[in-house]
């Protein structure tokens, strides 16, 4: 005797063919699911190996570097008397400038990989924007004079308060603005502006070097990734400093911004919440 046919809601009855069709689908269903599920879990876990690896190597390299920088830094100033011929004034120096620029790439790594991974430890409060400028202005100071570059902030004490983590504004304003002197030509302008609008603060900074390619700007924010070919860039760095702030203005309910032209230079705009409406007292500068 046939199995008999099921009565579905409309009254009809389904055969026992029909049946298997749709236990078949289903079961198609939930093993497509499970894979997908697997696949995630296997990219989750080679995601945090990868974190975690990048903080152990990071971690490792910081002590020698240290060691690095310090000894030269000691032999280029002659602490303990001088080194003989010029030239090993001139080697140690550059010794000393590169050990600085391979501590910063290692912290910049450090910094991707806890963005990465969610670990934060922003506490966010109320700051102001004219003395984060300032503290960063004048950490880039020397940067910018070495290449004859001029850096124009807004006018002192007339920007509004931030909700934002006090670390991560300066982290946030010292890659824009570096990544904007790296890209100036000799000479050049570096022009920071800031307004509100809509409850938000925008930070705009824009340079006047050769720009990028609109189609170029998505990739641009992802880590490791650099404007032109990867064989022909002029530029150093590891492309780090603009993923490590759209990862920052994200953890802080910001956006970030980016425009360019070819030829015209380069913009970052940096959106964070407003505070308040009140503006800041700029400290009293020299």
């Amino acid at each position: 005797m046939p199995p008999p046919a099921i009565t579905n809601a409309s009254g009809q009855a389904d055969s026992p063919r029909e049946n298997a069709g749709v236990d078949t689908g289903l079961m198609s269903q939930t093993t497509a699911f499970r894979r997908a599920a697997a696949r995630a879990r296997r990219k989750q876990a080679l995601d945090d190996q990868k974190r975690s690896f990048l903080r152990m190597v990071s971690h490792e390299l910081r002590t020698p570097l240290n060691a690095v920088i310090g000894f030269s830094e000691i032999l280029a100033c002659e602490l303990y008397g001088p080194l003989g011929a010029p030239q090993y004034k001139e080697y140690a120096t550059l010794v000393h400038e590169s050990g600085l620029k391979l501590l910063r790439l290692v912290n910049q790594i450090v910094e991707i990989a806890r963005l990465e991974g969610h670990v934060t430890d922003l506490d966010l409060g109320e700051e102001s924007l004219d003395d984060a400028i300032e503290d960063v202005l004048l950490q880039l100071r020397s940067e910018a004079s070495s290449r004859e570059i001029s850096i124009l902030p807004p006018e002192p004490g007339t920007l509004p308060f931030l909700r934002a983590d006090g670390r991560g504004l300066r982290t946030i304003l010292t890659n824009l603005l570096q990544n904007a002197l790296t890209h100036s030509p000799q000479g050049g302008l570096v022009v920071i502006e800031a307004r509100s609008i809509g409850g938000n603060v925008e930070i705009e900074i824009r340079d006047h070097g050769e720009g990028a390619d609109p189609t170029d700007l998505t990739r641009l924010v992802r880590p490791f990734e650099q404007g032109g070919a990867t064989l022909t860039r002029a530029s150093e760095g590891a492309g780090l400093g603009l993923p490590i702030v759209d990862l920052l203005t994200r953890a802080m309910d910001g956006s970030l911004r980016l425009k360019s032209t070819p030829g015209e230079g380069f913009t970052a705009v940096v959106a964070l919440p407003e505070a308040t409406a009140r503006t800041s007292m700029a400290r009293a500068r020299p």
